[in-house]
């Protein structure tokens, strides 16, 4: 049996110099940690219809997707999350719905925040650091 491999898609939404993050609930994998709001990609569904619903799911949100920006191959303990970011626009208002918390933040106050691994690769390859 081959290794299980999650497609999970997120967005990197920005605006003013300020980029949009979600905290995971208690209750789910990797609790408590920082993300770029998105999720997993169901059987048959597009990258951008299923970052579209997730964010509708968990931010109660539109959002515009535009390019794809990055790509981490993260292996965890059962599985390995395959990470595609895209450059997003937000169309309306967030709330967190389905997350524990929703914060605007530069850049440079990534390190302040516990990020998930995946995430964390992501932001590393954004920013140019290893």
């Amino acid at each position: 049996m081959g290794e299980r491999i999650v497609r999970v898609v997120a967005a990197v939404i920005e605006a003013d110099g300020r980029y949009l993050i979600t905290q995971r609930r208690a209750a789910a994998v990797l609790p408590g940690l920082w993300e770029f709001p998105g999720g997993r990609v169901e059987e048959g569904e597009s990258d951008q219809r299923a970052l579209g619903r997730e964010i509708r799911e968990r931010l109660d949100a539109e959002v515009r997707v535009a390019e794809m920006i990055s790509f981490v191959r993260h292996p965890y303990a059962h599985y390995t999350v395959d990470l595609y970011l895209y450059q997003c626009e937000l169309l309306s208002d967030v709330r967190a719905a389905a997350v524990q918390d929703v914060r605007w933040i530069p850049s440079d106050q990534f390190e302040d925040y516990e990020f998930t691994p995946a995430d964390e690769a992501s932001m590393n390859q954004l920013l140019g650091e290893s």
